[in-house]
């Protein structure tokens, strides 16, 4: 159970390389446990290929509790569904995916 970062900092991921190669190497089911603060970090850690999270300080010291776990829930949710489905990979320079050839200029905005 790799952490993000210190247990109780709500920093996020500290370190996205070492993270993403232990999920890369260990073909086993991961959980990422302390450190996460926000819903972005166990969303980003999710489109990682994560298995899930564990966390308690972002819940327990948020103004609304109740809130925050539900804001939790729904972006493991989505982190979860982006990793599945499968999302393009990062291109080293612009690339239009639909092409204005032969488009009249006044119909391009």
């Amino acid at each position: 159970m790799p952490w993000a970062a210190p247990i109780g900092t709500g920093k996020g991921p500290l370190n996205p390389y070492a993270m993403q190669l232990l999920r890369d190497r260990l073909k086993v089911p991961l959980l990422v446990d302390a450190g996460l603060g926000l819903p972005s970090h166990a969303c980003t850690v999710m489109e990682w290929g994560f298995d899930g999270v564990l966390l308690n300080t972002a819940v327990a010291l948020a103004d609304d509790p109740v809130a925050m776990a539900n804001a939790f829930a729904l972006s493991v949710q989505a982190g979860r569904t982006a990793y599945l489905s499968g999302a393009m990979q990062a291109q080293e320079s612009a690339q239009a995916s639909t092409p204005l050839v032969g488009t009249p200029f006044w119909h391009q905005s």
